[in-house]
């Protein structure tokens, strides 16, 4: 008797990690520990699905200037995850949703950095799988999308920037990346020209990004943009090789 009570012991402690996390399923709340000491809280979304085994694809989520920290929102409540909830026990992505604490998400800011050093340990905790990483973001998180786009070209499977704007002269950089890009045509915070010369940019360097403009929708194109299933399904068919 006590030599299997010693042998299931042991199982269980060289149980792997996941199975730790097996009923963490949902939006999980987390910190990141900064070099200074710091804290940052974030946010993953766990498919319900998720049992640590299978590779499952991962999104990063770069939200807008209104839900950076000490903002009236959090970044939960706009944009992709109000989508995710909509179809939370069917949607198969883990999402990563880090916050902004100096309102960018410039790929060379403190912010930009930490964002993916967080996509970075939600991966490995959750067994992403690394050839299906896809990246967006609105307005503020749409110039992000944008920007660690053409900073990281190479690590994204497809990217989905909402009413935000580019460096059109950085098209060359991405134009064989699969591209989705949304906007309102009567957003006045971000104007429509800034995605329609990002769009006409890549398709003069050769790429083929895929665009929807919304008739007489102002700067909330995300609402429509994340709403799209088809969205979802078009990210899936985007696999790095």
């Amino acid at each position: 008797m006590r030599l299997r009570l010693l042998t299931l012991a042991a199982a269980f402690l060289a149980a792997p990690a996941f199975a730790q996390d097996k009923a963490k399923t949902g939006f999980v709340d987390a910190k990141f520990k900064n070099a200074d000491g710091t804290e940052s809280p974030y946010v993953v979304f766990v498919p319900h699905e998720y049992d640590g085994k299978k590779q499952l694809p991962v999104i990063l989520f770069l939200h807008g200037s209104g839900e950076t920290k000490g903002g009236t929102k959090m970044p939960v409540e706009v944009g992709l995850p109000p989508a995710i909830k909509a179809r939370e026990k069917t949607f198969g992505f883990i999402t990563v949703i880090p916050q902004s604490e100096k309102r960018t998400w410039a790929a060379t800011s403190d912010d930009g950095k930490r964002a993916l050093a967080i996509l970075e340990t939600a991966i490995k905790q959750y067994n992403g799988d690394p050839k299906r990483i896809y990246l967006t973001g609105l307005s503020m998180g749409g110039y992000g999308t944008w920007s660690m786009a053409v900073a990281h070209p190479d690590k994204w499977a497809a990217i989905a920037p909402v009413c935000g704007g580019g460096d059109p002269t950085k098209a060359e950089t991405i134009k064989d990346l699969p591209c989705w890009n949304f906007h309102g045509d009567k957003d006045t915070a971000v104007k429509v020209e800034k995605s329609r010369d990002m769009i006409e940019a890549l398709k003069k360097a050769g790429g083929k990004p895929k665009y929807t403009e919304y008739p007489g929708v102002p700067h909330n194109s995300w609402d429509k943009a994340y709403g799209t299933d088809e969205l979802y399904t078009w990210l899936l068919e985007q696999k790095k090789k």
